[in-house]
């Protein structure tokens, strides 16, 4: 049964004027629904292993076995379960793990976003950039222009090339971080104090829909309904 939440999205994404295309400006930002108030879900401890990306200051996490390929997954791998209700995570905010079904329309938010969808985007290879709700306005808005910046995402799929029209950047507020702003992909983190760090661009030139690095490359970060994936400021 649909929980009453997810009602109450519903309702309110039918209003949503949604623009086409990467950057465009949407007439009413809509939130992602909040996931199903079924039991909570207790993620096992991440494990923390070396990193191979080579960007300082980057912390790596135990997912062996995805991509596909990547040898067999061990007891302490980051799971890849859809769960129904909430996810109580170890790392905040989440770098992987067990997550909603349906996962959120990429792009940039001014509200907190269900960290259960935003972790399937991440299994989908895109990169979050979560912020403090009280950074600097003129930080804010710097990462903003970042996330604009960004070129759209190219993925080679058996052999095709495939342009997706899509940045697979996610940006929103998340309270209680442990560093101004924080950037995730699945299976790896990074803390920095300002939006001008070097280290964020490298950070979303090296995770952002890897074929080394995304457990799935090439699905959408989009093509949700508006009432349950929102409808983001911008993509």
């Amino acid at each position: 049964m649909v929980g009453f939440a997810l009602l109450l999205a519903l309702a309110a994404g039918v209003a949503a004027v949604v623009a086409t295309g990467p950057g465009s400006r949407l007439h009413r930002p809509v939130l992602p629904a909040p996931v199903d108030p079924a039991p909570t879900t207790v993620g096992r401890p991440a494990t923390v292993v070396p990193d191979d990306s080579g960007i300082p200051g980057v912390v790596a996490y135990d997912s062996q076995g995805w991509p596909a390929g990547r040898g067999t997954p061990g007891p302490d791998s980051l799971p890849h379960n859809h769960a129904r209700g909430p996810v109580a995570y170890s790392v905040t905010p989440p770098i992987g793990g067990d997550h909603s079904a349906r996962w959120m329309n990429c792009g940039v938010y001014s509200q907190p976003v269900p960290s259960e969808r935003a972790v399937h985007n991440l299994e989908h290879g895109a990169v979050w950039i979560t912020y403090r709700p009280d950074l600097p306005a003129a930080d804010v808005e710097a990462l903003r222009a970042f996330v604009r910046r960004q070129p759209l995402v190219v993925v080679t799929v058996k052999g095709q090339v495939v342009d997706t029209h899509q940045r697979y950047i996610d940006l929103s507020p998340f309270p209680g971080l442990p560093a101004p702003i924080v950037i995730s992909s699945w299976a790896h983190q990074l803390r920095i104090r300002s939006p001008g760090d070097p280290r964020l661009q490298r950070y979303v030139e090296t995770f952002r829909v890897s074929p080394k690095y995304s457990p799935e490359y090439g699905p959408t970060c989009r093509d949700q309904p508006p009432a349950i994936g929102g409808v983001p400021d911008f993509s």
